[in-house]
């Protein structure tokens, strides 16, 4: 008997991927089969299965992929084969998304499916620009209108002689090419002409534009600004607000392209936090972590002799990153636990490091309060490791000065290699394009392996002709100089050599008016 199908009717929302909702993303994650429409936020796609069947099938206004005809057959016809079909469509299927047309197709072919309601841009996208729908004092009613009408229809659908003067806010969606005739019969029905207009282009998002006028000047300014779809109108005394209420454009890197460098991996709190402050993070990784080529046998082998028949092996073990604490203790777990650093004492070079050893339990005996060789070196020669054994797991490329310092001090040391970085080759020329274009304004850098592998990557990039603009941002003053050492002019360093230190000294430089 052929297994039960089942279609998901789901809003993906307006755009922010944050604004998804649970319910939606456990189809995406059950999915078989995902559908999607131009304006579903292509973030969301990663919560599929990776086994999950992608299928694009537009709705761009103008340039429709698949005819909704056609939708809906695909629709019914992944129903009847048994399969679990997620359909993402941009804001609330159920508001201007054709989701009924295509849920009448799924019943009358006998197809079970459910509706799983998205946040509407209708709504959401003018909370973003600060314009609330309905305000006391202004207006208790709101009518939401479909933009896409066309004017050389016999009859227009639409009862412009009730809404027009009938309804405190008037919100459009999808009605920039037909926003001249929108104005034309809301003016002709009796709408003032000085009524506030606000265009929201692609609402929610880091490219959020905002264009304000009135019902007597909005067509030219749209036209001299060269405004385009996507896009919703908003209509009525509510949009005088924004200028009070306008909230996510003031946000400190609102849509600055800023690309990241870190590794994929550790990509996400730097991304998250570019976002948060308004950025539109690219993420153009330009090292992998990985195993040492030649194998762990040096890791494992300071890992088996930690404990002697005399005691521990090491005074103290120093860790100088996250990826170097996850794995030594990855290679730790295979041959004991941490009940083997009995007696060591463990040092954590930052508060990510740090973190990273509390995360499994351990409290470090020493965070420096600065993180250079010579704070660090300082704050152990005051807890007496002098004379002191200090095992150092690091990447195999990591800078000598440490241990080197260390060994000058007066103790033994000893550095094994517990991963490495190697290059990561995906995206070169889109990033190369992007750069040569004026398309990002600023390059961030957190480690001196990110500056030499992306400089290695674009080889053959002038960075010299680059726009004037671009600015470069460095986590410290070890990754700045390797950027000035490798002919790149550095524009912000990070007092604090923390990821909530790099974004705050891009904020307060952003802030300056640069």
């Amino acid at each position: 008997m052929k297994p039960a199908g089942k279609v998901f009717l789901i809003g993906a929302g307006p755009g922010d991927p944050g604004l998804f909702t649970l319910r939606g993303v456990e189809c995406l994650q059950a999915a078989d089969v995902v559908v999607y429409d131009y304006l579903a936020s292509k973030d969301l796609l990663g919560y599929a299965g990776p086994k999950a069947e992608m299928i694009y099938v537009g709705k761009q206004g103008g340039d429709h992929t698949m005819q909704q005809e056609d939708i809906n057959k695909l629709l019914v016809d992944k129903g009847l084969a048994g399969k679990v079909v997620a359909r993402l469509k941009g804001g609330d299927s159920f508001i201007f998304g054709r989701g009924g047309e295509e849920a009448l197709a799924l019943r009358q072919a006998g197809v079970s499916f459910a509706v799983v309601p998205g946040i509407s841009s209708a709504y959401a996208v003018p909370a973003y620009a600060g314009i609330p729908v309905t305000h006391r004092g202004l207006t208790t009613d709101v009518a939401f209108i479909t933009g896409h009408e066309d004017p050389a229809k016999a009859e227009s659908t639409i009862r412009w002689d009730k809404i027009s003067t009938g309804v405190g806010t008037l919100v459009f969606l999808m009605g920039v090419k037909n926003l001249p005739y929108i104005v034309e019969n809301l003016v002709e029905h009796g709408r003032p002409a000085a009524t506030p207009v606000a265009l929201v282009r692609w609402g929610t998002t880091a490219r959020q534009e905002t264009l304000t006028g009135t019902l007597a000047n909005i067509v030219e300014l749209v036209r001299e600004r060269g405004f385009q779809a996507p896009a919703i109108t908003i209509v009525g005394e509510v949009v005088s607000l924004r200028s009070q209420l306008r909230w996510f454009e003031n946000r400190p890197l609102f849509g600055r392209r800023i690309v990241v460098t870190r590794s994929r991996g550790q990509a996400s709190d730097l991304v998250r936090a570019l976002a948060d402050a308004g950025a539109l993070p690219v993420e153009f990784p330009t090292i992998r972590v990985a195993p040492p080529a030649d194998g762990c046998a040096e890791l494992d082998a300071a890992i088996g002799r930690l404990m002697t028949a005399g005691g521990p092996a090491f005074d103290w073990i120093l860790f100088t990153s996250v990826n170097g604490v996850d794995k030594f203790f990855q290679r730790l777990e295979r041959q004991g636990d941490v009940r083997d650093l009995k007696g060591m004492r463990l040092g954590a070079i930052g508060p990510a490091t740090a973190a990273a050893l509390k995360r499994r339990g351990l409290k470090p005996d020493f965070v420096p309060s600065e993180y250079r060789a010579e704070a660090v070196v300082e704050g152990l020669l005051k807890l007496g490791v002098k004379g002191r054994r200090v095992l150092i797991p690091r990447a195999r490329e990591a800078r000598e000065v440490l241990p080197e310092r260390l060994a000058a001090a007066g103790a033994e040391v000893e550095v094994v290699t517990a991963y490495e970085t190697v290059l990561e080759e995906a995206g070169v020329d889109e990033m190369k394009r992007m750069l040569s274009a004026g398309e990002i304004d600023i390059i961030t850098f957190t480690s001196s392996s990110t500056v030499k592998n992306f400089v290695k990557l674009l080889n053959g990039l002038d960075f010299a002709s680059l726009p004037a603009g671009l600015a470069i941002a460095c986590i410290g003053p070890v990754t700045a100089g390797t950027a000035k050492e490798l002919g790149l002019r550095v524009d912000i360093v990070a007092e604090k050599f923390t990821i909530p230190g790099l974004v705050q000294a891009l904020t307060a430089w952003a802030g300056g008016g640069s």
